[in-house]
């Protein structure tokens, strides 16, 4: 073969595209109280799934589309033996595979659709996303032992986005905004949010953000949850992870505690953030929060999730703003500041693993 051929051949065979996000990796694909007696259709990752809850309490998930004429299967019924499509009753199991045809006794081979490996763990359903080469999971989902200690009580729900998802992992990797965005809530003085002393670490594909704020007014959701005495030693601790982030934040009265003692007391918010790519630009976001309320547990729990549904208001409303902008004003330039450092090292981390997945 001459050499012009080998070229010619080399222009005509494309490069494997890559992948639109991480892939071996497990991603949130719901809080485990949204599966109860009826299936859950969600496109993760530009593929559209069914959730569902087995008889004996399990979680599957399979690909949303009946095999016979393509209706969702999210659209179905749950039965003991697994969902049955809405429009002519084909039956299948957790593996995709079709268990029953009513009025017909043979079943083709054909009959059955793609399954994915999913898990429950702490109350999280997760859901592997593997390449062609690594289909089966390559380790166990995260653990979150925050929503079984007994310290805590905890809340949480599900956002849509109309923005990508890494747009929410940049609004929480930064979390000097609060003094712009939130002062009803967790807000407080902007001045001192963006003066922060501010540490940034990574290890691995894990990126760890710690912000300290001495002596500082307790902003509204601090004030309404604990009593505190005057003004308050304030901590964020942020850990980014590809598929979810895990922040803790919180106070002490000023200087009667070690901000850097895991075992500090005061008052706590331990946030649970999985956000979980739908297409390239829209997004799921499953939060729980979880507080340690020094009296009347249920009525401090239910204000801290109230004032936590105000806050993601806000930062929903934000984000998809700056999207929209990002949209209407195409490809330009946004200069980096020094808040952003945490941020940045996500992206990198998302990106190197994206390229890795080809």
């Amino acid at each position: 073969m001459s050499t012009s051929t080998l070229q010619t051949l080399a222009v005509e065979i494309p490069a494997p595209a890559l992948p639109d996000f991480p892939l071996n990796q497990w991603y949130v694909a719901a809080l485990g109280w949204e599966l109860k007696d009826k299936p859950v259709g969600r496109p993760l990752l530009n593929k559209p799934v069914v959730l569902f809850r087995k008889a004996n309490g399990e979680v599957a998930a399979l690909e949303d589309r009946c095999c016979h004429r393509a209706l969702p299967l999210s659209n179905g019924t749950l039965e003991e033996s697994g969902i049955r499509c809405g429009y002519h009753g084909l039956l299948f199991d957790e593996r995709g595979q079709c268990v029953e045809i009513p009025g017909q006794d043979k079943i083709p081979s054909k009959a059955q659709v793609p399954a994915y490996h999913v898990r429950e763990q702490d109350q999280i359903v997760w859901i592997w996303f593997g390449s062609e080469t690594q289909s089966e999971p390559a380790c166990e989902p995260p653990t979150y032992p925050v929503h079984s200690n007994g310290k805590y009580l905890f809340d949480g729900s599900v956002y849509h986005y109309n923005a990508p998802y890494q747009l929410i992992h940049d609004n929480l990797m930064d979390l000097s905004h609060l003094g712009y965005v939130h002062l009803r809530t967790i807000g407080g003085n902007a001045s001192i949010h963006m003066n922060a002393r501010m540490s940034v670490e990574s290890e691995d594909n894990v990126v760890r953000v710690v912000r300290h704020m001495p002596d500082s007014v307790p902003p509204p959701t601090y004030t309404a949850a604990y009593p505190f005495k005057g003004t308050v030693d304030r901590w964020q601790e942020i850990e980014f992870h590809v598929s979810h982030l895990r922040i803790w934040t919180g106070a002490v009265d000023a200087g009667t505690d070690d901000l850097d003692d895991p075992d500090r007391g005061g008052f706590h918010m331990r946030g649970f953030h999985g956000v979980t790519p739908e297409t390239e630009t829209t997004s799921h976001y499953f939060w729980t929060i979880a507080t340690n309320p020094e009296s009347d547990p249920e009525a401090i729990k239910a204000k801290v999730i109230e004032q936590t549904v105000l806050t993601f208001d806000e930062d929903k409303e934000i984000i998809e703003a700056q999207y929209r902008n990002m949209c209407r004003f195409g490809v330009r330039p946004m200069i980096d500041i020094h808040v952003d450092v945490g941020a940045n090292r996500a992206r990198r981390i998302i990106e190197q693993l994206r390229q890795s997945t080809s």
